[in-house]
């Protein structure tokens, strides 16, 4: 038999990331799910509840990675994989009613502004952002004294790229008792990190592009609520709009997976420690990490998360030679072992200047640098940083 809810409920989230989405046991059965490349299924008769019927509808090479995401959220019910983190976010944004109102973070992914934004030029939604970070600015948008109550709360913790920390469990108690519905997106964190749904969010959403995949050799989304009625909308939603994962990427994605927690517990040890050291440095101007005791969401995280992430952001201070965007330009420039790319939570360390996407927020600062870590030698990772750094003096 497969791994069962209720042994996956007994279980550290470390062993439900090899043990879950695993084939029945059974004489000479593989140990891994096969790859199913088909666009359709055999059948007769009536289509109904629980029929493939075409390969729009499912395919069961997503079945094991949805099981085991819904496993590791804390979901009763299956995940829903989606063909990117952009698709899932569309389809999480549907269950806004026409004209309905979304609350989001000012500072969050900027695919999910972006998106948010033009569906409120369109007149879909109204869209109201905010510091997530400040409670009841978030409380006052969510039920305002005098207007029209919010239908979605969107909550990211930490944010993209800011790191600011929400307070989930009080956000999503107000939501609710305004009748709204809480998504969070959980990519940056994890569920190794944090559970979303146990703070009482409706809905959890990962670009498993990310972390859960791990290689940066896949695009694929994915969203997890223990609601059915939310779950039937959504499903619904990536039929009718086709946004649907490929098998061969859902494969390998439940292939990264397997390493989440490894992956998880080297990257956060070495951010911390690149934390210490970058927030000591002269040339960083200002760092973001809420592991760090002087971080301002260092409380928050320590009191929802599990661990702080293996993201942290850092403003390289200019100069009379240079401004601080040039600065961090060249910064980026001068690194020889971290990647300049966009995108995070490989196994590889990547680092950018996100102010050179033209869709981030103007109110991120031009020479802040976004760092994901990986899992490569933190010393090498720190003398790669240094000697950078250093290069900004010459």
């Amino acid at each position: 038999m497969s791994l069962s809810d209720q042994h996956a409920a007994d279980l550290s989230p470390e062993t439900v990331v090899v043990a879950a989405g695993r084939p029945e046991r059974a004489h000479d059965e593989p140990v891994n799910p096969p790859i199913v490349l088909s666009s359709t299924y055999f059948g007769t008769g009536s289509l109904g509840d629980g029929d493939r019927g075409y390969g729009r509808y499912a395919n069961p090479t997503w079945d094991p990675f949805e099981d085991a995401l819904a496993k590791l959220e804390g979901a009763t019910l299956p995940g829903l994989l989606y063909a990117s983190g952009l698709a899932a976010v569309s389809s999480a944004l549907s269950l806004v009613p026409a004209g309905g109102v979304v609350v989001m973070p000012s500072h969050s992914y900027a695919g999910s502004l972006v998106m948010a934004t033009e569906l409120a030029e369109k007149g879909f939604l109204e869209l109201r952002t905010v510091d997530i970070t400040d409670t009841d600015a978030v409380k006052a948008l969510i039920s305002p004294e005098s207007g029209k109550k919010a239908d979605l709360l969107w909550l990211e913790s930490p944010t993209n790229p800011m790191l600011g920390i929400a307070d989930v469990r009080a956000l999503t108690d107000a939501a609710h008792a305004a009748g709204a519905i809480v998504v969070t997106d959980n990519t940056f964190s994890t569920p190794l990190v944090q559970q979303p749904l146990s703070l009482g969010s409706d809905v959890v959403l990962h670009s498993v592009t990310k972390y859960l995949a791990g290689h940066s050799d896949v695009v694929l989304g994915a969203l997890v609520t223990s609601n059915p009625e939310l779950r039937a909308t959504l499903l619904h939603h990536r039929i009718i709009h086709g946004g649907i994962a490929g098998p061969f990427e859902a494969w390998l994605a439940l292939r990264g997976l397997r390493t989440l927690a490894l992956r998880i517990e080297r990257s956060q040890a070495s951010a911390a420690t690149l934390a210490e050291r970058l927030s000591v440095h002269p040339r960083v101007e200002a760092i973001r990490y809420p592991g760090l005791a002087t971080d301002p969401g260092h409380e928050r995280a320590k009191a929802q998360m599990k661990g702080f992430g293996s993201i942290l952001c850092i403003q390289i201070a200019g100069d009379e030679q240079r401004g601080g965007a040039d600065a961090a330009d060249h910064l980026v420039r001068a690194l020889q072992l971290w990647l300049p790319a966009t995108s995070l939570g490989g196994v590889e360390s990547l680092i950018e200047r996100r102010r050179r996407h033209t869709a981030e927020p103007l109110s991120v600062p031009e020479n802040l640098v976004r760092l994901s870590v990986g899992i490569e030698n933190v010393e090498d990772l720190w003398s790669d940083l240094e000697q950078a750094l250093k290069s900004l003096d010459g």
